[in-house]
């Protein structure tokens, strides 16, 4: 079992970084024959950036269900990204180009994928009770106290003194965006 970190914890990246969603969606679950290729892909390709330290993937978490399947990527630069996906000597390529032709055969399987560009400090984060996760795998962990104890002060909005907390009852001040 993974360890929790029982403290409240902040992640933070230094830079600006990519949020990379990717995914599957089984559309027709019996037609395993169709899914489960596309399926098996990912893990592949997850192995061999891991190998390569020079890839640009700084972290990953991995999301199961039933019909949707997710991997939210964090990586050093869209660059980075493009130049994995594109690499004709790399797993993605050529997985693509035979996905693309199962799509095309049949529709049982989707896949789908988001990119996100987030600049230095426009991004705010806690974990508490948890393992590391999200960010908090690609970025370096802090206590969340003084300045990154409130959203607004992980942004940097404030020095983290906007919010009170007194029994049932949670009392804040307005910020605003600098």
């Amino acid at each position: 079992m993974t360890e929790l970190n029982t403290d409240k914890v902040t992640a933070e990246l230094d830079g600006d970084f990519v949020v990379f969603r990717i995914g599957m969606r089984i559309n027709t679950l019996w037609k395993v024959h169709r899914w489960l290729p596309v399926f098996r892909a990912m893990p592949k390709m997850l192995e061999e950036l891991d190998e390569g330290s020079e890839s640009g993937l700084l972290g990953y978490d991995l999301k199961l269900g039933i019909r949707n399947h997710e991997v939210v990527q964090y990586w050093r630069s869209f660059e980075k990204l493009r130049k994995y996906a594109l690499d004709a000597d790399a797993g993605h390529a050529s997985a693509i180009t035979w996905t693309n032709q199962l799509m095309r055969e049949s529709d049982a399987v989707g896949i789908w994928h988001e990119t996100y560009l987030v600049r230095n400090g426009a991004y705010e984060t806690v974990y508490n009770n948890t393992p590391p996760i999200g960010l908090g795998k690609a970025g370096t962990l802090y206590p969340a106290t003084e300045r990154r104890r409130t959203a607004a002060g992980r942004l940097g909005w404030t020095e983290g003194d906007d919010v009170t907390f007194q029994q049932d009852e949670v009392r804040s001040d307005p910020v605003e965006p600098e």
